[in-house]
C-alpha cells in the first residue's frame, strides 16, 4: 500500500512540476527578444497633408503602416485588400495602431470609390487616407530608407512600418539560417512588398507584433534589451 502511495504521490508530482519547469523556461525568453531592428530614423512627419476625418491624423505616438497609392488608387485595389484582411484586420485592437494611405490630391473621388469596396460593417477609424502635392508625397518618401523609387504615378507596391518617433522599421539582416550558414551578403529589409502574401503573411506580421510587444513590455518597464539601428552594421 505504501508503495502504491509512494508511486501514486511520485508520478503526481511529476505531472505538476513538469509544466511549471517548462514555463520557468519560456520566461525567460519572453523577456529577451529581438527587438525589431530601426532601419532608419526621422521619417517626415504628415503634418502638410490633409484628410477628410475629423481628427488628427499623424506618424508621431502611432504604429503606422504607411502606403502609397498614386494618382489612380482603384488599380492598387489588390495591395490595398492585402492591407485590408491580413494586417489591418489581425491588429485593429492594438493601441495606438493606423494604417495610412498616402494619395495627390484629385484623387478623392476615385478613392471614395475605393472605400466602398473594402468597407462593409467593419470598423475603418484606424484606416486613414491622406491628400498631399505631388512635392510633398515626394518628400515624405525620400524620409524613408528604401529600395525601389516611387513609380511614375507616385504609386509603390512597398509599405512601410513607422514607430511611435518616426523610426522605420525593419529588419537589417534578412538572411535565412542557410545564407547566413553559406556567408551570404547581409540582405536588409526596409519595406514589405504588399501584393507578396507570403512577406505580408510570415514576415511583416511577425514584425509588427514583435513590435506591440517591444511597447507593451516598455509600458510595464520589463523591456531591457537595446533596439538595433542599421549604423551598429558599421560599426
Amino acid at each position: 500500500m505504501q508503495k502504491n502511495n509512494l508511486k501514486r504521490n511520485l508520478v503526481l508530482g511529476i505531472l505538476f512540476f513538469l509544466p511549471v519547469a517548462f514555463l520557468l523556461m519560456l520566461y525567460p525568453a519572453k523577456h529577451n527578444y529581438t527587438p525589431l531592428d530601426i532601419v532608419n530614423e526621422n521619417v517626415e512627419e504628415i503634418s502638410k497633408f490633409s484628410s477628410e476625418s475629423e481628427e488628427e491624423i499623424q506618424l508621431s505616438e502611432h504604429i503606422t503602416i504607411l502606403a502609397f497609392l498614386g494618382k489612380s488608387p482603384i488599380d492598387n485595389k489588390t495591395a490595398v485588400f492585402n492591407l485590408k484582411e491580413l494586417v489591418y484586420d489581425s491588429f485593429i485592437g492594438f493601441k495606438k495602431f493606423q494604417v495610412v494611405l498616402v494619395m495627390p490630391y484629385g484623387t478623392e473621388t476615385e478613392t471614395e470609390k475605393l472605400q466602398k469596396e473594402i468597407a462593409t460593417y467593419e470598423d475603418l477609424r484606424f484606416w486613414h487616407y491622406i491628400y498631399g502635392s505631388e512635392e510633398d508625397i515626394k518628400s515624405l518618401y525620400s524620409s524613408l530608407k528604401v529600395e525601389n523609387p516611387l513609380k511614375n504615378d507616385l504609386s509603390t507596391d512597398d509599405v512601410f512600418v513607422i514607430d511611435k518617433d518616426l523610426n522605420q522599421r525593419g529588419r537589417i539582416d534578412n538572411r535565412t539560417e542557410k545564407q547566413i550558414e553559406a556567408k551570404k551578403p547581409i540582405l536588409s529589409l526596409n519595406a514589405y512588398n504588399c501584393i507578396d502574401v507570403d512577406i505580408i503573411k510570415n514576415k511583416m506580421s511577425e514584425d509588427i507584433r514583435i513590435l506591440f510587444t517591444e511597447y507593451r513590455q516598455k509600458r510595464k518597464g520589463q523591456f531591457n534589451s537595446t533596439t538595433r539601428r542599421a549604423d551598429d552594421l558599421k560599426k
